[in-house]
């Protein structure tokens, strides 16, 4: 229970250093948590189970913002609003299973290669989230509700989280043979400042590495860690 204890912690001590009590929000609550399938949990499949939730909240929120900030990758796909592209990607996985014929049915690391691909005129956003989405899921054994039967490698996990790491270092920097952006993201003008796509990185790579090291010490296994020069490196196996 201790690193649950922990994990809470560190969560709230996020949370404070990140948001104004202005845009405080309350703290998501599982729908879940009184089922009875909680009794074939362990403490360690509860936090995977908000680990990954969690992770993937910030994904469907950075997919809409970068809608917002690019609605010509919109176009590229439907006529509908941000919103209800947003919601068919990630509730629609029944049907499309995050395969799209758009992307070559390319996932993981090939689909986000695929976003900054000068030679792509599909749609960027759904190929970034895309990757990311499916990079993650694999890292977490292609689930997204853990039980006591379930094991989870923290390697990969942690792999993962240097991959967001260069992925979002992508979007901040890749550019066309125009020197423009593929993808807008973080802004730092005049006007003012958005670093909202950065801050939500930042969450997601925290959590990753929170788990994973969490885990790795529970299940006494080690964690190889990678020193590399974030602009040149090269995705981690997963």
């Amino acid at each position: 229970m201790k690193y649950i204890y922990f994990l809470i912690l560190c969560s709230y001590l996020s949370a404070c250093a990140s948001n104004a009590p202005s845009n405080s929000k309350p703290i998501p609550e599982r729908h879940d948590r009184s089922t009875g399938n909680q009794l074939i949990k362990s403490d360690f499949d509860r936090m995977a189970d908000v680990e990954l939730s969690e992770n993937l909240q910030s994904l469907r929120l950075l997919m809409l913002k970068l809608y917002k900030r690019n609605p010509h990758e919109l176009a590229k796909s439907t006529t509908d609003n941000a919103e209800k592209m947003v919601d068919w990607v990630f509730d629609g996985d029944e049907q499309h299973h995050f395969k799209f014929k758009e992307l070559n049915n390319k996932q993981d690391t090939e689909a986000i290669f695929l976003a900054f691909d000068p030679k792509y005129k599909g749609d960027r956003v759904l190929s970034f989230i895309v990757g990311l989405h499916t990079m993650l899921l694999k890292a977490h054994g292609n689930k997204t509700d853990f039980y006591l039967t379930d094991s989870l490698d923290p390697q990969k996990i942690y792999n993962v989280a240097r991959n967001v790491e260069i992925a979002a270092w992508k979007l901040a920097n890749a550019r066309d043979s125009s020197g423009k952006l593929y993808l807008l993201s973080n802004e730092m003008s005049a006007q003012g400042q958005n670093l909202s796509f950065e801050r939500e990185f930042g969450k997601m790579i925290g959590s990753m590495d929170l788990f994973s090291i969490t885990l790795a010490e529970k299940s006494q296994r080690t964690i190889s860690r990678v020193v590399q020069n974030i602009a040149t490196a090269l995705f981690l196996p997963f």
